[in-house]
């Protein structure tokens, strides 16, 4: 069953941690663009935080929308260049994009962060 979205203002309505809340149960009900929706406000109001944009860039690769996710994933990687999961995301998005050359440097730090290092 597909989510139809209300008018803009539900996307605004609450406090931050209203809005994380009702992001993630969209995100956790593969409602992936209504989630990027509440979210790209979350992440104007709150930039700083790791949490809400890297769920938006989630939200962003699983709806499709990879230029979105990559950029959002550049700036928490630009900030946290050890945040594994961004590292690996990053790599997957760039790889979808078919940029698997550009992939490769972000999914090597991404199993180096994650202890897994091949058969060295």
């Amino acid at each position: 069953m597909t989510y139809t979205a209300p008018g803009d203002a539900y996307y605004s309505r609450g406090t931050p941690a209203e809005r994380w809340e009702r992001a993630q149960l969209f995100f956790d009900a593969k409602e992936y663009a209504v989630a990027a929706r509440v979210l790209s406000e979350l992440v104007e109001e709150v930039p700083e935080q790791t949490g809400p944009r890297l769920l938006l860039a989630r939200a962003y690769y699983h709806s499709a929308q990879l230029r979105r996710a990559e950029a959002e994933l550049r700036l928490i990687v630009e900030r946290d260049p050890v945040e594994q999961y961004a590292r690996l995301l990053l790599g997957r998005t760039l790889e979808r994009q078919g940029r698997t050359d550009e992939a490769k440097p972000h999914l090597t730090i991404a199993s180096a962060l994650a202890g897994d290092f091949g058969d060295a």
